[in-house]
């Protein structure tokens, strides 16, 4: 799966080597780490943060994917499920409430990779 955004995006590692590890953490549900990341990827030295504030068009990408995810959860839990309108509200917060540090790594995840690309020769240094 190596050279596939996906594989980028699902494994949290460097667009441009799909090596090292973006974050400092593995488990996003250290919530004081959960957004912690490294400067550089620790195997082709790729900047992450290529200028200030680089990090803020995540947040359209999280809201995009919250949505979906909201969608999803309403679609089991009502159509499927067959729960009533309050029920399946509560089940939706409540998925979005435990799923966030998810959904915030994520969307950084596919923010990053619109910007950059795989290379094969950084990802055989070392």
């Amino acid at each position: 799966m190596k050279g596939l955004k996906i594989y980028s995006i699902l494994s949290s590692t460097c667009p441009v080597c799909h090596t090292g590890k973006m974050y400092k953490k593995r488990n996003p549900y250290l919530l004081s780490e959960t957004l912690k990341m490294h400067e550089r990827c620790p195997h082709c030295d790729t900047k992450f943060k290529i200028e200030p504030s680089f990090f803020y068009g995540a947040m359209y990408v999280s809201y995009a994917l919250g949505v979906a995810i909201a969608i999803a959860t309403f679609i089991i839990t009502y159509l499927f499920i067959g729960l009533d309108r309050l029920n399946t509200f509560f089940v939706i917060v409540a998925t979005m409430v435990i799923l966030l540090p998810v959904i915030l790594r994520i969307s950084r995840n596919i923010w990053i990779n619109f910007f950059f690309k795989y290379d094969r020769k950084k990802a055989a240094i070392k």
